[in-house]
């Protein structure tokens, strides 16, 4: 019986687990875009893109990513439950909005190099991503609003404005994630600019709301 209290207890505690089932519309839609048969779609590029160089160094930044990502909704979902909700009604918005935009306006690249200068161990890792990850569906670019939308969870986190290196360190790993998609020429910069449009026109609605919402509350009489 105890453990059973116990179970129930950690289900109650983490109940906002729920949310992680958008995966399961995530997943699926995404596949389905990047394996339908397209016969055509809208090439995306800046003329800012033609100054920007390969650099294979990028792939670092790039891949962790997935660890910043993980580590940054970790950290809310197991602290800060109002944070957590927030920085998921933020995410999924815009990954929703990004799977609505693939499906009624396919886009893709042409800004994958065809050989490179130079062969080492960050190079093969390239490879390996120009493999598994195709040149398409690439406006706005998640992996640029995603590292936006944990840059505004941690910047209005009160417990971790206590810790202004380790906000620091965040931002300067989410700057570095966003510069990556371009040097790796994952991205062109429209889909770049696209991301941060897509982050500013859900900011209000996630988190400008509630902060005036405070701010209203605070000047009340008690």
């Amino acid at each position: 019986m105890k453990k059973l209290e116990k179970v129930k207890q950690v289900i109650y505690k983490y109940r906002h687990a729920w949310v992680l089932l958008y995966g399961f519309i995530y997943m699926p839609w995404f596949l389905y875009l990047e394996r339908r048969p397209i016969t055509h779609y809208f090439t995306i590029h800046s003329p800012l893109d033609d100054y920007i160089p390969f650099v294979e160094y990028f792939i670092v930044p790039y891949l962790l990513w997935f660890a910043y990502i993980a580590v940054v909704a970790g950290y809310f979902f197991f602290t800060d439950r109002k944070g957590f909700y927030r920085l998921a009604a933020f995410l999924c918005a815009g990954m929703t909005l990004f799977l609505i935009i693939c499906t009624v306006f396919p886009n893709g690249l042409h800004l994958r190099p065809h050989g490179f200068s130079r062969d080492n161990i960050f190079t093969d890792m390239v490879r390996m991503l120009y493999k598994t990850d195709t040149p398409t569906n690439v406006l706005p670019s998640i992996h640029v609003f995603n590292s936006i939308g944990a840059v505004i969870a941690v910047a209005h986190s009160n417990a971790l404005k206590k810790y202004k290196k380790l906000q620091y360190a965040s931002y300067m790993m989410a700057f570095l994630i966003i510069l990556s998609t371009m040097f790796l020429k994952q991205h062109s910069v429209t889909d770049v600019i696209a991301a941060f449009a897509m982050a500013c026109i859900l900011y209000p609605f996630v988190y400008s709301a509630e902060t005036k919402k405070a701010a209203r509350l605070s000047h009340q009489p008690i």
